[in-house]
């Protein structure tokens, strides 16, 4: 569906127009002013955003995080929008639109995660991450769109077609834990620990996307498919996206490699190219019918290892800066985005025990994720690097929803017929807004509970790194390999002994390659933290 199709629908669905009238279309002149009003409101909503995030963030009040905050001030902008008599053509540019979410907003989100990776621990921890992501995702989805539609069967709740139960399982699985990861870095939580609730969250996304759309493919046809074919068809996706990704940014590595920008009359060149690169690599997989957030996550995560070596001092400064900025932009933005149109769209209320079954079951299926792949991947790390039930208590509590399961909602009201999509819709909203701001205000309390506050991820990095993150660092021993005896044990112990090799390969061949010094000093002691999708953090050391 096009932007206009989208904005003519937006438009027929809000309170202005439900009483079935057509509004007459604004004049030139009009709309252009309509058009300043409301960007103008959207500016505004911005500026106040920051400036209660840094005083909120002044005063440690973690009760109320940054997005929570930027959430509520799109809610009560949009309340007062929606009993005023503000003119349709104005409110017609706070709709949600899916398009606009996905082509504009997300990406620069999306790369800024890959791009800004502490590569030790996330790199360390990549397995446990693959695991959660991946795995974990699918069975939560699965698991939510089973109880789901068993709810529908014995009439607890509305009930749904199975495939449409799917849908609504695996959109609902996507987590965002902004807030959570904002108040991980203020309180200073560990490493390993953050980095397995970022990395899990990033390719979360790119999951529940892919999944969703595998799921809605199979609604369309559903007469030829099989579940064998599904789970084929969602693996080429995301291995052909993950391809594109990594081919892109080893392609962007090795021009500026061997172009010469890094001078001083070409740097505004170098820094146009740098910045292009990445929505091609999205384009490129979202043309080719794959996952742009999967290929641009990869295409950052390569750019910043190769790439970013190859340019100026200078451009390496902007490119590390304007990323910084737009996605801290985007992520405020995507939260009052959301929060106006929550209070502007039009929801189906009539199905309360919809959204309250669907609460405790996402609840049950994020616990079916967590601890059932920590215990997978704890059966095949050595004792000393054991993933500790605290740490899997607090990636348990951090799955919030957020903007990526309230945009696909939003599409499932155009995906599905019969009011299905709406009462989806619906559920999404009051599932986001409950996480958000409920999880997150909890958050400091939570890790207080657990006991994982203050356990060195804020601390300086070289010589403690290792100490204070004892199951960083992957130890194998060849005796106790050769004592287990689960055969399965051991091909997994030597496989993470090849990831292991990785390091190697890559000191030795890749990065000599597709840079033009080799770096080695700097990716051993560079462990950084990451600046998380709020964008508002630093790694001291």
């Amino acid at each position: 569906m096009g932007m206009e199709d989208g904005q003519l629908l937006a438009m027929q669905i809000s309170p202005a127009n439900q009483n079935g009238s057509v509004s007459p279309p604004p004049a030139p002149g009009k709309e252009q002013q309509a058009a300043g009003v409301g960007i103008l409101l959207q500016i505004m909503m911005l500026v106040l955003s920051f400036v209660l995030g840094h005083v909120l963030r002044r005063h440690k009040f973690y009760y109320l995080p940054e997005a929570s905050a930027s959430l509520l001030i799109g809610l009560i902008v949009g309340v007062l929008a929606n009993i005023s008599d503000t003119e349709t053509s104005i409110r017609a540019w706070f709709n949600f639109h899916e398009e606009f979410f996905f082509l504009f907003l997300l990406p620069p989100i999306i790369f800024q995660s890959g791009f800004s990776l502490s590569p030790k621990p996330f790199f360390s921890n990549f397995g446990a991450i693959v695991t959660f992501a991946i795995l974990g995702t699918f069975i939560a989805s699965i698991v939510t769109g089973i109880l789901v539609y068993l709810g529908g069967l014995v009439f607890l709740m509305y009930r749904l077609p199975f495939v449409e139960c799917l849908m609504f399982g695996s959109l609902i699985s996507a987590t965002d834990p902004v807030t959570v990861l904002s108040i991980f870095q203020e309180l200073g939580t560990d490493m390993n620990l953050y980095a397995l609730v970022f990395g899990e969250s990033v390719l979360n996304d790119a999951m529940a996307i892919s999944l969703y759309r595998t799921m809605s493919m199979v609604r369309s046809h559903a007469s030829g498919q099989n579940f064998f074919m599904v789970i084929v068809r969602f693996l080429e996706t995301f291995a052909g996206s993950m391809s594109a990704g990594v081919g892109v940014g080893f392609i962007s590595a090795l021009l500026f490699k061997y172009a010469g920008l890094d001078i001083d009359n070409l740097q505004n060149l170098e820094c146009c190219l740098f910045v292009l690169f990445p929505y091609f690599s999205y384009m490129l997989a979202e043309g080719l019918g794959l996952s742009g957030i999967v290929s641009i996550l990869f295409t950052g995560i390569v750019m910043k290892h190769y790439t970013f070596s190859n340019l100026s001092e200078s451009s390496q400064q902007f490119a590390s800066a304007f990323f910084h900025l737009l996605s801290s932009l985007a992520e405020t933005f995507v939260f009052i985005y959301m929060g106006f149109d929550i209070a502007m769209e039009q929801h189906s209320w009539s199905h309360v025990g919809f959204i309250f079954f669907s609460i405790i079951f996402i609840i049950v299926a994020r616990a079916a994720n967590v601890f059932s792949c920590g215990y997978l991947v704890n059966l095949v790390r050595p004792a000393n690097r054991q993933i500790p039930l605290k740490h899997l208590k607090a990636l348990w509590y951090s799955g919030l929803r957020g903007a990526m399961a309230f945009a696909l909602a939003l599409q499932s009201v155009h995906d599905l017929p019969d009011g299905h999509g709406q009462t989806i819709f619906t559920a999404t909203t009051a599932i986001v807004v409950l996480t958000v701001l409920l999880i997150g205000g909890s958050t400091g309390t939570m890790l207080e509970a657990l006991e994982v506050v203050g356990d060195g991820h804020v601390g300086p990095v070289g010589e403690s790194f290792e100490v204070n993150n004892r199951y960083i660092a992957p130890s194998y021993d060849d005796d106790e390999e050769s004592s287990s005896g689960s055969r399965i044990k051991m091909k997994l112990k030597e496989f993470h002994k090849s990831a292991a090799s990785f390091t190697a390969l890559d000191r030795n061949y890749l990065t000599p390659f597709f840079t033009s010094q080799n770096g080695d000093e700097d990716d051993e002691n560079e462990v950084q933290i990451p600046i998380t999708r709020r964008g508002s953090f630093h790694g001291r050391g």
